[in-house]
């Protein structure tokens, strides 16, 4: 039987929503299939207003509680920086998870991550670093983008881009106006593919 893979984003400003496509693109290339799932929002409209923060996409289902997830055998999370870190949207459905955690839920699925970050050094790899914390203690399987089928993509500086062994990503400027890059998109159609071809290989 063909593992079940949920990708669950959180995006603010579309930049990890748009990498989820590309992700998602990535899965079926290699034969897969994956649900796009959308966390709430946590600010209230006045401020996301302020933020200047687009409406959420409609073409995603809301996931609102974490018990949603235990019909799926692997994720991918799409994580949006702040801080070098979780945001907190991400975070409070983390915190939702006691329950899950309780049971042991989560453990042995898969999962890998993909990240937006403002600039360079907003994190791109300690985001993840951050996010193994949440994955060792629910017994998750972390699964990295790796070198060894992106690294012509990984190691090319002719531009700037996003992405590390940790999982690709993208940069979306101090003032979210930057929307990923072909680079980027590539990185993250590579890591769709090649986690899904990853987990393929488990008897579930």
């Amino acid at each position: 039987m063909a593992p079940k893979l949920a990708i669950v984003i959180y995006s603010m400003y579309g930049h990890i929503a748009t990498m989820a496509e590309a992700v998602k693109a990535g899965v079926e290339e290699a034969g897969g299939s994956a649900d796009i799932l959308q966390l709430e929002e946590t600010l209230p409209e006045e401020v996301l207003k302020k933020m200047w923060a687009p409406p959420k996409s409609e073409k995603f289902k809301t996931l609102s509680d974490p018990k949603d997830l235990l019909e799926y055998d692997a994720f991918l999370f799409g994580i949006p920086t702040r801080y070098g870190n979780f945001p907190g949207q991400w975070k409070a459905f983390i915190d939702k998870t006691g329950a899950i955690w309780q049971s042991g839920g989560f453990y042995g699925k898969y999962v890998g991550i993909f990240i937006s970050t403002g600039t360079l050094g907003g994190g791109q790899e300690s985001t993840a670093i951050a996010a193994m914390s949440t994955l060792a203690h629910h017994g998750m399987i972390y699964v990295p983008l790796g070198y060894a089928k992106a690294f012509q993509q990984m190691t090319d500086l002719t531009e700037v881009h996003g992405g590390s062994p940790w999982g690709s990503g993208t940069f979306a400027a101090a003032d979210g106006s930057r929307q990923p890059s072909d680079k980027e998109k590539e990185l993250a159609k590579i890591q769709g593919k090649t986690f899904w071809e990853t987990i393929s290989k488990v008897n579930f």
